[in-house]
């Protein structure tokens, strides 16, 4: 028997039950209309090497300087891999061999900095990521702090105060990017203000990657002197995988951080699934998603207004919005409850200068990308935004909540978890022709 060609076959022979579960999550994820900005469904040429026969082998080490041997395949993986994502980004290094992109910002953090040194960071009460300096995270117990926010008539970035403070405190890394922040970042601003300092500025990317790699963002490699990414989200990859970008002066310091520095082998079944990610991501069909996951942000933050929320910021440059849903329900908490009974799934988020406390917060974080893989435009997403509001206005309706969920789950079933249509049209020819 070949237990690596019909791996759900041997699963379902073997363990039943688990094989169960896992369909139950396909049939959740079917029925649902997903609208988490953190998640993604993934690439199915990603998912044909993700847990494929590469993940057997040991490859501990770089392509040059493996330390064991039987490495001829996966060194050339490896390569492939490192070259396509410097092509795709324009960048001199690339280290892929992160588990995670919380994995790659500690790892910089430890190639660049000392114990004790100063990092300024977006507070994670805004959206900067606990790897960026949280309390409760390594990075906020080795480092010092310093954090930044928002201008509150704007409720963007306030350059003026990341120069104040970076003048004060002279920093030895700025740290940029967000996963709740719906307008562009000013990379270059903030290259700027860390050469002011004689700072490192680290751009973490692990929401726009997509869009950046499809030019339809700015990218920070020209401003950042390290730029980290994970490649699920916009980029649509398997989850996992942290990706570093930098400078080449700092290749070694970063390489060795990563292993020996944290790490032992890497997982090369996840380092050939994004060589094959990158490929992708350099075609025509992946930047129409790109440019239909922005146009799909920009129709489901319209009709949202035109229901009555109030988004912060006023709208979105990117695929996320952050809607204050205090107009329709009394929080969050209370919101991301009722949209999950009707098959809009979300999550609660705190807002800039929030009056209610992290666990129930005043708003959402709602994302275009994954129901976009599905093939979902402008007029889904402006349904969508309808029923988001009349969910939240018969929160104590049951009947009306139970006909709402019937409609979500009607229109979710219409779609496959990934379009053809985003599918390279080399594929999408050779699948007509051979059925």
């Amino acid at each position: 028997m070949d237990a690596f060609a019909q791996p759900m076959d041997c699963l379902r022979s073997f363990d039943p039950e688990m094989a169960e579960l896992a369909c139950a999550e396909y049939q959740r994820q079917l029925s649902t209309l997903n609208l988490i900005v953190s998640e993604n469904y993934a690439s199915p040429y990603a998912l044909a090497l993700e847990g494929s026969i590469l993940a057997n082998k040991n490859a501990g080490g770089y392509p040059d300087s493996r330390g064991v041997g039987g490495c001829q395949v996966v060194n050339a993986i490896e390569n492939l891999a490192m070259e396509r994502i410097k092509q795709l980004f324009g960048c001199d290094h690339v280290n892929l061999q992160s588990m995670s992109a919380t994995i790659a910002n500690l790892a910089v953090l430890q190639a660049l900095l000392q114990p004790g040194d100063t990092i300024l960071a977006l507070g994670t009460e805004l959206g900067g990521h606990m790897s960026h300096g949280a309390a409760e995270n390594l990075s906020g117990m080795t480092y010092q702090v310093v954090t930044y926010g928002f201008d509150p008539a704007t409720e963007q970035i306030d350059l003026a105060q990341v120069e104040a403070l970076a003048q004060a405190h002279r920093p030895k890394l700025i740290i940029c990017g967000s996963g709740a922040y719906p307008r562009k970042t000013p990379y270059r601003e903030f290259g700027s203000i860390a050469k002011s300092v004689g700072a490192y500025l680290l751009a973490d990317i692990a929401h726009p990657a997509g869009l950046i790699a499809a030019g339809l963002l700015e990218s920070p490699v020209p401003y950042a002197d390290v730029v980290t990414t994970t490649t699920h989200k916009t980029w649509r990859g398997p989850r996992g995988c942290g990706v570093i970008l930098c400078r080449k002066e700092l290749a070694g310091a970063i390489d060795r951080a990563v292993s020996p520095g944290i790490q032992g082998s890497p997982k090369m079944d996840m380092i050939a699934a994004r060589a094959v990610l990158a490929k992708e991501a350099a075609t025509p069909a992946f930047r129409a998603y790109q440019r239909q996951t922005l146009a799909n942000a920009q129709a489901l933050a319209d009709e949202l207004s035109k229901e009555g929320f109030r988004l912060v910021s006023g709208g979105t440059d990117t695929h996320l919005i952050l809607v204050d849903v205090r107009s329709h329900i009394a929080s969050g908490k209370e919101a991301d409850r009722v949209l999950s009974s009707v098959g809009l799934v979300v999550n609660k988020e705190p807002l800039p200068f929030d009056p209610l406390p992290p666990e129930m917060t005043s708003g959402i974080r709602i994302g275009t990308p994954a129901l976009t893989t599905r093939g979902l435009k402008e007029p889904q997403f402006r349904r969508i935004a309808r029923w988001m509001s009349q969910a939240l206005k018969a929160s104590h309706d049951p009947a009306r909540l139970a006909q709402i969920r019937q409609e979500t789950e009607n229109l979710a079933k219409q779609y496959p978890l990934f379009a053809e249509e985003w599918l390279p049209r080399e594929t999408r020819e050779t699948s007509v022709r051979n059925p």
